[in-house]
């Protein structure tokens, strides 16, 4: 089973530079084996697991050297953080930068007018360095940017992706079976991640054709995921982080004891949002939780089962 985790391995230590919040900073990366099938790569916000094969046989030279060029794909990204830290709609030029037009593309896609560029940035790294693999005899590639997971699979290859039910265990409920000759992405959002969120979503998890598209989507679910209640409890994003892209945002930080109905209702928010997305094609599906209710929609219900 292909579940996309990681620890620490050991390896060597470098230092790069890179632009970030307006401030040269410098950021200690690391490189290092994980295990005989997997290497680690952390720099800054970035902490990848890349995995690849070729006929079962790991690669995983290629997985340092993917390792090596992701270091770059965070240097590219945030040369533009500034522009990229704008709702999409505020963007008046495109970046002359690929990623950057990626994680524009995956949010403009979503449709959300309040939705920065930042929300497909952990799956725009991961697609980029599985393609960058893909594109070099493997037949297949598994990168896992922090739970946001970019997989690429060749006829004959299979994956099989584990569902958190809550971002902050490490509890396995379901898994999500992934097909041969496809690429994938599979992304979650909610309380507890790295990333802020609007909503109450113990967890939202994606299943689209890229990471890109998969995180924006995830973000966006998991802020359906919200009623007005006085258990839950907000702030400006800007008072707990001032580089924040969601700055003039409230984002959720409690969340206190609910009834049935109203994490009923939070859920099938969030539902409907999974569907109005699906049904642009833009995603296969999503796996809501909050608290103790789940809800799957139709198009992951063929992908998704139980851990038995």
């Amino acid at each position: 089973m292909d579940i996309a985790t990681g620890r620490h391995g050991a390896g060597a230590l470098w230092v790069v530079n890179s632009v970030w919040e307006h401030i040269i900073m410098s950021y200690e990366f690391y490189i290092g084996a994980i295990d005989e099938e997997s290497v680690l790569a952390e720099c800054g916000p970035m902490r990848l697991v890349i995995r690849a094969w070729n006929r079962r046989q790991p690669q995983i030279t290629l997985a340092r050297r993917a390792a090596e060029e992701s270091i770059s794909y965070l240097e590219q990204i945030a040369r533009f953080r500034p522009q990229l830290s704008r709702p999409w709609p505020q963007i008046e030029f495109l970046p002359e930068n690929e990623l950057a037009r990626r994680m524009i593309a995956s949010v403009q896609i979503i449709g959300d007018d309040d939705l920065t560029p930042m929300a497909a940035v952990a799956g725009t790294i991961a697609d980029a360095v599985a393609d960058w693999l893909f594109e070099r005899e493997t037949t297949k590639v598994i990168v896992d940017n922090g739970g946001d997971i970019a997989i690429r699979l060749s006829q004959g290859e299979q994956a099989t992706v584990g569902i958190r039910p809550q971002v902050t265990s490490p509890l396995i409920s379901h898994v999500i079976n992934l097909n041969s000759g496809h690429s994938w992405g599979v992304a979650t959002s909610g309380m507890g991640g790295r990333s802020f969120t609007r909503g109450i979503a113990s967890a939202a998890t994606v299943l689209a054709e890229t990471a890109s598209v998969a995180d924006a989507a995830a973000t966006s679910v998991a802020n359906a995921c919200y009623v007005d209640n006085q258990s839950i409890v907000q702030l400006p994003a800007e008072r707990l982080d001032p580089h924040s892209d969601l700055a003039g945002i409230s984002v959720t930080t409690e969340l206190g004891p609910l009834s049935s109905k109203t994490i009923g209702l939070a859920v099938s928010k969030a539902g409907q949002k999974a569907e109005i997305i699906s049904r642009k094609g833009v995603i296969n599906g999503a796996f809501i939780a909050l608290v103790n209710a789940v809800m799957i929609s139709e198009g992951m219900r063929p992908y998704a089962a139980p851990v038995q």
